[in-house]
């Protein structure tokens, strides 16, 4: 294996924009250039994290509102961190990650109409000082992205039909908001965010994702003296 530091790089961006597959694509090509690769997601990656995941994403806890929606996606992030991220890049992993918190910025903090200051506090008491290095956010027009999610629960259920998740079935001006929310933090934070076309083709998105994780490591190498 490589040595190197650890590397977190998240993944972000609206429904059907990718992120799994350029993960997928990602993580194979820096696992056959040597590298360790952790490959996880939010809600779940870890053991209470993805017991936590089904109630999320079922809609069971909708119910009781978007305030306890976001703190049960900050209960499942402090798990994840504890027991899976901070532990891979401890150990000099490239931890890679689809979702984090600007997902819950965005979806709790800007539609779920959340007051800054709570979604600020619950995320600092969930990563507990870890933050991603480089946050890679697919942009893609709303209705775009959710026609790419619809066929893929088709071809997924191989002509059978498959009901939405609960943020799949939202309006297109609410996804559409949200995209608007991504770019914005993007332009906040452009030392850690970057936005990729993900209108493109798969291979063209791939590769330059590729060479920004890898100038990314370069700059870890470059700025601890790991040789």
């Amino acid at each position: 294996m490589v040595n190197t530091p650890g590397l977190f790089v998240s993944f972000e961006g609206g429904e059907g924009a990718g992120k799994s597959t350029q993960i997928r694509r990602l993580g194979e090509a820096l696992k056959a250039a040597g590298h360790d690769v952790v490959v996880t997601r939010e809600p779940g990656g870890s053991a209470g994290a993805e017991a936590v995941r089904h109630v999320i994403l079922s809609g069971a806890a909708e119910p009781f509102g978007v305030r306890m929606e976001a703190m049960l996606f900050a209960a499942a992030r402090a798990d994840h961190v504890r027991a899976l991220i901070r532990p891979a890049l401890a150990a000099g992993k490239v931890v890679l990650c689809d979702r984090f918190i600007d997902s819950s910025r965005v979806y709790q903090g800007i539609t779920g109409d959340l007051d800054p200051v709570f979604i600020e506090r619950l995320e600092r008491v969930a990563i507990d000082g870890v933050k991603p290095d480089l946050t890679l956010i697919l942009d893609l027009p709303a209705a775009e992205g959710l026609a790419r999610a619809g066929r893929r629960s088709a071809a997924a259920a191989a002509g059978q039909a498959v009901s939405p998740d609960r943020f799949e079935k939202e309006e297109i001006a609410v996804h559409e908001t949200r995209r608007q929310a991504f770019l914005a933090i993007a332009a906040a934070e452009p030392d850690r965010c970057r936005v990729l076309d993900a209108a493109r083709d798969e291979a063209t998105i791939a590769e330059e994702i590729l060479q920004l994780v890898e100038a990314s490591l370069a700059e870890r190498i470059a700025g601890t003296g790991t040789a």
